[in-house]
């Protein structure tokens, strides 16, 4: 039984099959993580859903902030542009049963016994691992009830804090919950998101710094698997700290990690951007 950990999709269903094929994945004996994000800007966003959802419990997932926002989509919240390629997604007759499977998968994993802690932008700095999951679970408890809506509602189109505090309360209190494990990548000094800059480091403007450059408060010994930062090529992060997006959707590659031995392997994009 092998355990694999996958970055970023988005909608590259062939790339997947290939790359599951490489490492002769078996969904009956082997498990699948994924860093979030399986859907928009690849061509197949729909195959990617069904072949997941299908897979049941050989699957360990966090949603990502493109997977929140084809929530949204589907709840017409926002509208889809056509560079995210989800026509054929909403036009699916089990769009809605997709949706419902979407919104009841978790934001943050963690396997205790493998030390894996999973998010699909980290960890922030301002918290600790009891504090991210009991945020991360305040979230998965409204996002899938029939009161998500004002959530999603908030989290597209109001301000959300940028900073930590155990007084946040409300929509708030989740928005920034959402905010820091699905779109996080730099923070000020003092752990404050900053939610501008989307370059690598060596691009971006002092004082900000990479959330993971920042002491994380994580039980010893565990790594922390994200995906989200394409820009980053999975390079650059602290010994324990895995970023697994590699930019299959801008003509990158998609790339696994097998955890048992740390092997990596990839599949380059079909289609280069």
């Amino acid at each position: 039984m092998a355990t694999y950990l996958i970055g970023d999709i988005h909608g590259c269903y062939r790339e997947l099959r290939e790359l599951l094929n490489k490492v002769n994945f078996k969904p009956q004996n082997d498990i699948l993580w994924l860093t979030g994000d399986l859907v928009t800007r690849g061509p197949d966003s729909l195959k990617v859903l069904r072949y997941i959802k299908n897979l049941g419990s050989s699957v360990r997932m966090v949603l990502g902030n493109h997977d929140l926002n084809l929530i949204s989509v589907y709840a017409n919240i926002s509208h889809h542009k056509p560079k995210e390629k989800l026509k054929k997604l909403i036009k699916a007759n089990d769009f809605a049963e997709l949706v419902f499977w979407l919104r009841n998968q978790p934001l943050l994993q963690v396997d205790n016994n493998k030390k894996i802690i999973m998010s699909h932008a980290g960890i922030t700095p301002q918290w600790n691992l009891l504090i991210a999951e009991m945020c991360a679970k305040e979230v998965e408890k409204v996002l899938s009830s029939d009161i998500y809506h004002p959530l999603l509602m908030d989290f597209m189109y109001k301000d959300i804090p940028n900073s930590w505090s155990p007084n946040l309360s409300g929509l708030s209190r989740l928005c920034f919950s959402i905010q820091a494990l699905t779109r996080m990548r730099y923070c000020l000094p003092d752990g404050q998101l900053n939610m501008m800059f989307k370059n690598k480091p060596e691009k971006t403007p002092l004082p900000l710094k990479p959330w993971f450059s920042f002491p994380i408060n994580i039980p010893a010994g565990y790594s922390i698997i994200f995906g989200h930062w394409a820009s980053l090529e999975g390079k650059g992060t602290p010994k324990m700290i895995y970023g697994l997006d590699t930019g299959c959707c801008w003509g990158g590659e998609l790339t696994l990690l097998r955890w048992e031995d740390k092997q990596y392997f990839s599949q380059p994009a079909f289609i280069t951007r």
